[in-house]
């Protein structure tokens, strides 16, 4: 009876974030700019890396690029649908849409914290091992590297989404949330939902306890090493790479560890926390990698100046 119930569900209706009615356009419109600043600003900065031979060729801009791929994604297949949240009329999502949704969000979230150990891995290298950085990251390993985090992170969001819609679903649509996530979605299902949930918190878990650990075993052993050196133009210069890298960071994974890793409750506070993951992280990442790093500052300039001078030409 529940299979033939839940068969008949063909739709997801995402209630979105609370907010006081004279607010909507407000937040529509500061939503939409969001989304549009955060293509933006990440497709300059895979421009600027790929039109820069300084850059496209080391690991770390390479790492970056990717980076600035996986924002633009994330933004764009939660984004577009919260602003819609905020015009008139109800808005469905169908049951496949909010399968992809789900399984999108966290192919592309859980390859961005592989990512960031990675990064963090090739800054201790950098940094810690100067003299064997070339032979130890390669363009070669770098890609392979990346190739494994989009694998690793497409087993995972198949993983979460396949447990998640085996489940029959019936009665009420209603999520209770702006995107179609595990937590809010097992809400609705008509089974058991303790395995899922055990599995969620465990399958998450490893992987954020497991790439954290990595990222700040890697900065402390990046600090002592900062630390030894001797020149402060080395030190800043240094601080400056790595202080983005740990902004970003710490701007991701507190978000995502209050969303999961916590007993199951429904509350504002956990949609405030999902909008940095989903919307704010993706909008400051080129402003944070653009302001406080200054190589990508000074390519920036040299293609500007480039332009410039062609434009006068």
């Amino acid at each position: 009876m529940e299979e033939a119930n839940s068969s008949l569900l063909a739709e997801f209706i995402l209630i979105g974030i609370p907010y006081p009615p004279g607010l909507r356009t407000f937040l529509f419109v500061l939503f939409l700019l969001i989304y549009v600043l955060t293509q933006l600003g990440n497709l300059l900065i895979l421009v600027t890396v790929w039109a820069d031979p300084q850059l496209h060729a080391r690991p770390m801009y390479i790492f970056l690029g990717v980076l600035s791929i996986i924002d633009m994604s994330i933004s764009s297949i939660i984004v577009p649908r919260l602003t819609m949240n905020f015009t008139s009329g109800i808005k469905p999502i169908p049951f496949g849409g909010c399968i992809a949704q789900l399984y999108f969000y966290h192919f592309l979230g859980s390859t961005q914290c592989f990512l960031y150990t990675l990064m963090a891995y090739d800054r201790y290298l950098a940094i810690c091992r100067p003299l064997h950085y070339p032979v130890l990251m390669t363009a070669k390993l770098s890609a392979l590297l990346v190739a494994g985090a989009w694998v690793a992170g497409s087993i995972h969001g198949a993983l979460q989404a396949i447990l998640t819609f085996r489940l029959p679903y019936c009665g009420a649509n209603q999520v209770d949330y702006f995107f179609c996530d595990i937590p809010a979605v097992l809400r609705l299902a008509c089974a058991d939902t303790s395995v899922n949930e055990l599995v969620t918190f465990v399958d998450i878990g490893v992987v954020v306890a497991s790439c954290f650990s990595l990222i700040l075993l890697s900065y402390v052993q990046i600090s002592r090493a900062i630390l030894r050196i001797r020149t402060a133009d080395g030190r800043r210069r240094a601080f400056s790479t790595c202080g983005a890298h740990v902004t970003v960071v710490t701007v991701y994974y507190v978000p995502c560890a209050f969303i999961y890793l916590r007993p199951e409750t429904s509350s504002p506070l956990s949609e405030a926390a999902a909008l940095f993951p989903t919307a704010i992280t993706p909008f400051l990442n080129p402003l944070i990698y653009t302001l406080r790093n200054q190589e990508v500052k000074l390519a920036l300039r040299r293609m500007i100046g480039g332009s410039r001078a062609k434009s006068e030409l």
